[in-house]
């Protein structure tokens, strides 16, 4: 056995040392090696015949199905575009009416944060990692137990997306369910979220009635309307449609509402596969276009070019059982067949991926989450909805699994980067400093201390200790650290609070139900 006991060790603690400063010094965005809107677009599930076969499908469908329960202000818009109302009451849409609607649409959004820091720039395959759903739980992991959300647990998810940098916008992923009055819901809803995170927010209204409201709120936040107007800050996420294929009355009338107001819209068709779309992956994909479609030719007949994400959001269904299966390879599948759909319309497409149908943060939610959210930013998908904190197939939302997201999402966006090449990361001319007649190893190399921020993503809860080291620590535990990182966030005033006055005003004009 060799004798280490007098080996040097200076070169290589003096390497770690230096490579630990080069982790802890922030570098300039442009350098970071995962940051808001990296490309994807490599993973491609659908040949281009596919495609072609989808969109004839999907235009077919909406020619001779159509779809029913528009409302009257809905059939009077889309009639006077073209759509042809049947007997039958189902309005239907001719080629050349859905083909002017493409001709019209938005297809470069930014959705704007309050702080422009946080602009969200939606074209071609840029991806963005967020939360959403109606989640009418908190997980608790302390007690491994569920209990009804609040307004405050959606005000503190907002407080903490705030803090992580790979969570790029918060639509709303808990419904406050201590709110019993819609009204007051909806409107303490926007606050909640607008007062805890400065990025893009996400929002739902209950009925139409309710946007005036809301958007006389949000002209407060902004300082007026004209400002509002030029940088709204909050999207409506609108279930415009009643999969399948009907219109979903009410929120017609809210997106009518929200498109006057100046609001971005997302529109959402959320159908489940074997239940309220076909079973096929194929088939779940075509409806969901079809239903989407019909949105696009409803915006651009209101408001041509009105800023609208094209929303096909179909959802795996365990036929076993009939449960929601959001975590499976399916859904995976859903996903990035539906983000070749918006990239082949030239659209800024959202999709649903990172939800788990586990209960709790453990194995197998870490798998769900990363099977579905490395996917859908490998095929482009511009929003990632619901990529972080959801879990029992969306009836949960976990605080610290939106910690812990962050990790998760930081290393998917790794994988979305991909890899360059090029002279300088082939790096031959280290190979030939380092084997010939150099130290025989690039650990402390200039290049390797210059590259292992910019090409690198580091954890910032998960452990790669060994486990010696792991003992030595206490054997700390992930979900712990999780707890005591969003108590740390927690313990702060909110950076995105709003300023006194401006506050003091929302208060009297409206009844919000947070404390100040």
């Amino acid at each position: 056995m060799t004798d280490q006991s007098n080996t040097p060790v200076t070169s290589r603690s003096g390497g770690r040392a230096a490579r630990r400063a080069a982790r802890a010094a922030s570098l300039p965005d442009a350098l970071r090696p995962i940051r808001p809107g990296l490309s994807g677009g490599s993973y491609k599930p659908l040949s281009d015949a596919d495609i072609q076969r989808i969109h004839h499908a999907a235009l077919e469908a909406l020619e001779t199905i159509g779809l029913a329960d528009a409302p009257e202000s809905g059939i009077a818009i889309l009639t006077q575009a073209g759509a042809i109302l049947g007997e039958d009451g189902r309005l239907r849409f001719p080629r050349a009416m859905v083909e002017d609607a493409l001709a019209k649409a938005c297809t470069d959004i930014t959705l704007c944060g309050r702080d422009p820091a946080y602009d969200l720039h939606l074209n071609g395959t840029r991806t963005h990692y967020g939360t959403a759903g109606a989640a009418v739980s908190l997980v608790d992991v302390t007690n491994q137990t569920y209990r009804d959300s609040t307004l405050q647990d959606l005000h503190d998810a907002a407080r903490i997306a705030h803090q992580l940098d790979n969570v790029h916008f918060v639509q709303r992923p808990m419904v406050a369910r201590d709110i019993p009055d819609n009204r007051e819901m909806d409107l303490n809803t926007v606050y909640a979220c607008c007062s805890g995170t400065k990025k893009h927010v996400g929002t739902s209204f209950t009925e139409p009635a309710f946007v005036p409201d809301a958007l006389e709120l949000l002209h407060m936040i902004a300082g007026g309307e004209a400002q509002w107007r030029a940088r709204p800050f909050v999207s409506n996420s609108n279930c415009f449609v009643v999969p399948p294929m009907k219109f979903a009355t009410e929120a017609c009338q809210v997106m009518e509402a929200c498109i006057q107001g100046g609001m971005p819209v997302l529109l959402l068709s959320a159908g489940m596969a074997g239940a309220t779309t076909p079973s096929t992956v194929a088939g779940a994909i075509t409806q969901a276009t079809a239903e989407c479609l019909a949105g696009l030719v409803y915006v651009n007949a209101i408001s041509p070019g009105h800023p609208a994400i094209f929303g096909t959001w179909p959802f795996g269904l365990d036929l076993r059982t009939g449960a929601m299966s959001i975590g499976s390879a399916e859904q995976a599948l859903l996903t990035a067949g539906c983000a070749q759909m918006h990239q082949f319309y030239g659209l800024p497409g959202g999709a649903a991926a990172g939800g788990a149908d586990s209960k709790l943060p453990d194995m197998q939610a870490g798998w769900e989450m990363m099977c579905t959210n490395v996917t859908a930013g490998l095929a482009g998908v511009n929003m990632i909805y619901e990529a972080a904190g959801m879990h029992a197939s969306l009836l949960g939302f976990c605080h610290e699994s939106l910690i812990l997201g962050d990790d998760l999402i930081g290393h998917a966006m790794r994988v979305v980067r991909g890899i360059e090449v090029n002279d300088e990361t082939i790096a031959l001319d280290q190979m030939r400093e380092v084997c010939l007649g150099g130290p025989g190893h690039y650990l402390g190399t200039s290049q390797t201390l210059a590259r292992m921020q910019c090409d690198y993503v580091y954890p910032a809860l998960g452990d790669r200790t060994s486990p010696k080291e792991w003992a030595e620590v206490g054997k700390p535990d992930l979900v712990a650290k999780a707890t005591a990182r969003k108590e740390e966030i927690l313990a702060q005033r909110a950076e995105a609070r709003f300023d006194p006055m401006v506050d003091a005003q929302i208060r009297a004009r409206f009844k919000i139900h947070l404390a100040p």
